[in-house]
């Protein structure tokens, strides 16, 4: 059964190493996310996660909230395996399935058909089992002849509909998501959403960054708020939403609805 602990982890980034000079400059211009900290070696660190420890099981759908370098995307990236921690420990059980961006690592010179079982592979999946999904994700595109030819070919609508049909494909354990799936092409808007529907429905654990309240609302059962990497607090949604608006104002969160899915049940074990 999929899980995740992280015991006390801390990531942190050596920045720049120079000279007392250069070191002023780096810290007036740097656009880093997190805590920055300088010592006697003129070396900048930014401490991106601080300390944070928390348990996930079956069922949890965790949303991330706090503003721009609060450590969202380094949590993300640091269950993804992205980056390792340099304190603590995390031990996550089970497939991960980050969609961080969906169109990431397609071959322009290799065919629609091909992508999708490249993509297979990347997220895990056997041969046999993309060749037996193969025929509907091919129906979802509605690309017809277009998968037999290179991507290079496509539109940018059609390469995203190759991109969103093929990663959402998977049947994930633990799925990690910054921001929720969007897409611009409105006559796919409606179909895309039914199939996210059944992509998160089908994890046993989600993850996701958001800084759209209704995503959360509808997404998640609990919310963790990060601030420089340290967790401010960890609870049930409505509470932790009413302590962070409280804290930072209505501009905290956007309030316009986003397309999303209905709250979804978490599978059996």
């Amino acid at each position: 059964m999929a899980s995740i602990r992280l015991d006390d982890v801390s990531v942190n980034f050596v920045l720049y190493q120079g000279s007392g000079r250069s070191l002023k400059k780096t810290l007036l211009h740097s656009s880093t996310s997190g805590a920055l900290k300088h010592d006697a070696h003129h070396r900048i660190t930014v401490k991106a996660l601080n300390g944070v420890s928390l348990r996930l099981e079956h069922g949890d759908r965790l949303g991330l909230i706090g503003g721009n370098g609060a450590g969202k995307t380094t949590f993300l990236r640091t269950l993804a395996g992205v980056y390792e921690p340099t304190a603590g420990r995390i031990r996550v059980e089970g497939r991960v399935t980050p969609l961080f961006d969906i169109g990431l690592g397609l071959d322009p010179d290799a065919t629609g058909y091909d992508n999708i079982r490249m993509r297979a592979a990347y997220f895990g999946i056997d041969s046999d089992e993309i060749e037996r999904k193969m025929e509907d994700i091919a129906a979802f595109t509605e690309l017809g002849d277009y998968l037999s030819l290179p991507v290079r070919t496509y539109s940018a609508g059609m390469t995203l509909r190759l991109a969103f049909a093929a990663a959402t494909a998977v049947d994930p354990e633990i799925l990690l998501m910054d921001e929720w799936i969007a897409v611009s092409d409105v006559q796919f808007l409606e179909k895309a959403q039914r199939r996210a529907e059944g992509f998160v429905n089908r994890s046993s654990i989600m993850v996701v960054a958001s800084h759209m309240e209704e995503v959360l609302r509808r997404l998640c059962n609990k919310i963790l708020w990060l601030d420089h990497g340290t967790i401010v607090r960890m609870g049930p949604v409505d509470e932790v939403l009413a302590a962070y608006r409280a804290t930072l104002g209505d501009v905290a969160l956007k309030t316009a609805p986003a397309p999303a899915p209905e709250p979804a049940a978490a599978p059996q074990p």
